[in-house]
């Protein structure tokens, strides 16, 4: 299982930025699907989740309205538009999954099975 996140680099408040995570070596759509951040001197946060089983997305509030998580499967990509960036979002961002379906409270605790590298992502004028 590898995952290879993209995308990440500067960007104004109120811009917007798309970051990538190509997976290999698995079947995406088995996999529940997360995207993490940590911002400097903080704890790394779940901020956004897309379930497996179809379920939905989750987004944490500071997010909610305005990251999109989604996942094409036949690109084995799953992608996190990001808009209206503000500077609290400046943070390394992480593409996470798992295949044990433990699901989100567990995964927002303790993290999911596989992780990528990060991409730093700036917002700043």
């Amino acid at each position: 299982v590898q995952l290879q996140a993209s995308g990440g680099g500067m960007a104004q408040p109120g811009g917007s930025l798309r970051l990538s995570c190509k997976a290999s070596g698995f079947e995406l759509e088995n996999y529940d699907f997360g995207w993490f951040r940590q911002a400097p001197g903080k704890e790394r946060e779940g901020i956004s989740f897309s379930d497996k089983r179809g379920g939905g997305a989750y987004y944490t509030d500071s997010v909610k309205g305005r990251f999109i998580i989604s996942r094409d499967n036949s690109k084995s990509t799953v992608y996190l538009q990001m808009n209206d960036l503000k500077p609290e979002d400046t943070a390394v961002y992480y593409c996470a999954t798992d295949a044990r379906s433990y699901g989100r409270p567990w995964y927002m605790a303790r993290g999911m099975e596989y992780w990528g590298k990060g991409t730093l992502v700036t917002v700043s004028s």
